[in-house]
């Protein structure tokens, strides 16, 4: 394993250039990324989401040391949950809508200073988040939230770029319908937890999500827990109250909102919800949330404070 970028022995490049941004910086970044003096040996155009994760096992297998994901969030997750437990290093570009792995690493959103700050970059271990054993690199939620998802159409997000997402919730917003949700524990660190008339229900891994909110004030991606938010329905003043408060995470100080830490959380809904995981819909509750601690390898800027390189690795259970 590389403790530097500039250590890396063989790098492959791989962009999804169906994602925002991933077809107008392709040559760029590749052409940045081989000025840096980082060994690219192979580079891949992954023009359809299906064909990443073949693709990803193919650089995987050619031991490259250095694996270089340019993307939103869902192809970074992708990514992730390849290379987590390996001695493999994620080297990230965000090229998607809302870049939020990024946001937290302190990654530039800036392509071309992305690439530099890559190229002299050192190496941590952050957790991966598990969703029913698929990999969770920013939020996990249903609710409200798989409503915005089905509201962020590529055209919406291609036209709007983060401005999409208040756009999307909006919309959602109108057609929401409450449910309830049982919240239970197996490592018996809570009681289990009843809730009536929710808006949403959210575990986190990383800081932000949805563009960059927080999660919570004190969330972090290699705090080795995941943080769970559930917010009640209540009324459209105290949904603004909570929406002024998102960015820095203090909604969850707010008395419709219930928060607390776990590591591992079983989460079942009346009537049962589609899950989206990173912005894509990929399941359906009950569902079993943990965390894998120091799981994956990856770059970020010198000058971030995301994370340590602590070296001790934990599956999830």
């Amino acid at each position: 394993m590389v403790r530097e970028a500039a250590e890396a022995r063989r790098v492959a490049v791989v962009v999804n250039t169906g994602s925002r941004r991933g077809a107008e910086h392709y040559g760029p970044v590749v052409r940045r990324l081989a000025r840096t003096g980082l060994p690219v040996v192979t580079t891949h155009a992954v023009t359809d989401g299906a064909e990443m994760e073949p693709t990803l096992r193919q650089v995987i297998d050619a031991d490259h040391d250095l694996i270089v994901v340019g993307g939103g969030d869902g192809t970074l997750s992708t990514a992730a949950g390849l290379l987590a437990g390996t001695d493999r290093t994620l080297g990230i570009l965000p090229l998607g809508t809302a870049n939020d792995f990024a946001r937290t690493l302190h990654v530039p959103a800036d392509p071309v200073t992305a690439c530099h700050a890559l190229a002299s970059g050192r190496v941590v271990d952050v957790d991966v988040g598990r969703v029913d054993g698929e990999p969770l690199l920013n939020v996990a939620s249903v609710g409200l939230a798989v409503g915005v998802t089905e509201a962020l159409t590529a055209r919406l997000k291609k036209f709007l770029g983060p401005l999409a997402y208040p756009v999307a919730t909006a919309r959602a917003y109108r057609q929401h319908r409450p449910f309830r949700a049982r919240l239970e524990f197996p490592d018996g660190d809570h009681d289990p937890v009843d809730l009536d008339d929710l808006l949403q229900v959210t575990v986190g891994n990383g800081r932000y999500y949805g563009g960059g909110n927080a999660i919570s004030p004190t969330a972090g991606i290699d705090d080795h827990e995941l943080d769970l938010v559930a917010i009640v329905r209540g009324s459209l003043p105290e949904h603004v109250t909570i929406a002024r408060r998102l960015r820095d995470g203090t909604f969850v100080r707010h008395d419709n909102v219930h928060y607390l830490t776990t590591r591992r959380v079983r989460l079942s809904t009346d009537p049962p919800s589609d899950v989206t995981v990173d912005g894509e819909i990929a399941g359906t509750t009950p569902t079993l949330f943990t965390i894998e601690r120091n799981a994956l390898h990856v770059v970020v800027p010198t000058g971030s404070t995301a994370a340590t390189l602590d070296g001790a690795r934990a599956r999830a259970d």
